[in-house]
């Protein structure tokens, strides 16, 4: 990506997790990138950009105060309730000065839907805690003036750092059980894409809900058994498999109105690839 005038300060809140930190790595060449991290590491700690946050214990209000951002990024984990809480002083700080927020939400702020794939406008509506909290920060934001806030709803995001397939690599070596859902119909992508696009949603003062998903769907199971085919020569895999329904549920989230260029578009097959390397 080509570099532009560093006009933005952008602050990543969950800076040391994995998508908050493959965002920091994509955009500290191209801005004054500052970050906060929860456990200390010295790659953290010794980095003059990175501040020490706990959402259950700091206020947000003295982060913003020593960064001074013009875009915040949300990726924080954490107690739901501290969340909240953070978002309110939050939006309240967007609305005394010059800044936006992108806000990572989630699939599951869809996931009490089955029979359909879900678009930017389509109604949330969760049947988990995990969603309900999502939900809840939307909504407080979307009350907020428009061109201050962009909404990015991803799927299942995949990477070679990632939990996910951490999780899997653990469960290969134990030779224990890797739950697959033969149900669920999804989408996925990749943290690489993932911060190209929001990148290029930076550079083009974007706005609004985007969905960050591949263009195409896989069901669960069988993109499981791609996944261990790619970063396994194993044998004898054992699966548990999880039926939630008897029928086909959807738990994936496609573009249709905000739709970013073809080269930041990609497939369930390319996430795959992307994995090997």
């Amino acid at each position: 990506m080509k570099r532009i005038e560093n006009k933005h300060r952008i602050l990543i809140l969950g800076a040391s997790g994995f998508i908050g930190n493959a965002l920091y790595k994509e955009l500290c060449p191209y801005f004054k990138t500052f970050g906060t991290y929860r456990i200390p590491k010295k790659m953290f700690v010794d980095n003059q950009h990175f501040f020490p946050y706990n959402v259950e214990e700091d206020d947000v209000y003295e982060i913003l105060q020593a960064t001074k951002p013009t875009i915040i990024i949300s990726a924080l984990r954490g107690d739901f309730n501290a969340q909240t809480i953070a978002h309110q002083h939050i939006s309240e700080y967007l609305i005394s000065n010059d800044c936006k927020i992108i806000f990572l939400s989630s699939a599951n702020v869809f996931d009490a839907y089955s029979k359909y794939p879900s678009y930017e406008m389509d109604k949330t509506l969760s049947s988990s805690i995990y969603g309900h909290f999502k939900i809840k920060i939307e909504n407080m934001l979307l009350r907020l003036p428009k061109k201050k806030v962009a909404i990015v709803r991803l799927p299942m995001v995949l990477g070679s750092q990632s939990p996910r397939l951490k999780e899997i690599k653990q469960h290969l070596n134990e030779k224990t059980a890797i739950e697959v859902f033969p149900n669920i119909i999804m989408n996925v992508t990749t943290d690489t894409k993932v911060t190209q696009q929001i990148h290029y949603m930076i550079n083009r003062n974007k706005c609004g809900i985007f969905h960050l998903g591949s263009i195409d769907l896989v069901h669960h199971d069988e993109y499981m058994k791609n996944i261990i085919s790619k970063i396994s020569e194993k044998n004898g895999v054992v699966y548990k498999r999880v039926y939630t329904t008897n029928e086909d549920r959807y738990l994936a989230v496609l573009p249709k109105f905000n739709k970013l260029p073809k080269h930041l578009q990609v497939t369930s097959e390319e996430v795959l690839e992307d994995l090997k390397k």
